[in-house]
């Protein structure tokens, strides 16, 4: 257990699948400047820059074998304290390639792993880490909450959650088509500090 002001390792995933300049990229910048500015440990990957097929083309019947990329993103996530996924919301969820990345990786003996021996349950992997989840989206957050229901359930309960990482902390950015420059500045700023204290 780390102590309050105790320096974390931390692993950010930028998640929009675009190489070009986003604003989901520019909050993993200020995320990632504010946290080394702290001098926390910081590593990061822009995911549509790696290299993976994000399908699972015949489920979890046979293994398919890991690329590299993805043998990476589970081994920072074993070193991590702390993980910040940043994506937009695309459809009420998160992106293909984000959805494909999770169900490659997290796999038994990784994120989680069934009980053999009659009890019911299984054994959460990834236990001792938090995370910050930060979606943007063209909606306003609760207007969308509203209409949709709870379109952050996915990942802060279903993926994150059952693999023991907790606390999950949701930051929901929008609605991103009439924001105002003064208002995506704050936004910035605002992440930065979430980087400076490491949450």
């Amino acid at each position: 257990m780390l102590l309050r002001d105790e320096k974390k390792k931390i692993f950010i995933i930028m998640a929009h699948p675009s190489k070009e300049a986003t604003f989901v990229r520019a909050l993993a910048d200020a995320y990632e400047a504010g946290a080394k500015t702290s001098g926390h440990d910081v590593r990061r990957v822009n995911l549509g820059e790696l290299k993976f097929d994000p399908i699972l083309h015949n489920g979890y019947r046979t293994m398919q074998a890991l690329e590299p990329d993805l043998v990476r993103v589970q081994d920072e996530m074993r070193w991590a304290h702390h993980i910040v996924i940043l994506y937009p919301n695309w459809w009420s969820t998160m992106p293909a390639l984000l959805k494909g990345m999770f169900d490659r990786m997290f796999l038994p003996g990784f994120a989680f792993r069934f009980y053999k021996d009659g009890r019911h349950g299984w054994e959460q992997l990834l236990k001792g880490r938090s995370a910050r989840v930060v979606v943007t989206m063209d909606s306003p957050p609760f207007m969308l909450r509203l209409l949709i229901g709870d379109y952050t359930n996915e990942i802060r309960r279903g993926i994150l959650g059952f693999a023991g990482i907790r606390p999950v902390r949701m930051t929901l950015v929008g609605p991103m088509k009439t924001m105002h420059e003064e208002r995506r500045r704050h936004l910035l700023k605002k992440i930065e500090r979430l980087g400076k204290l490491g949450v």
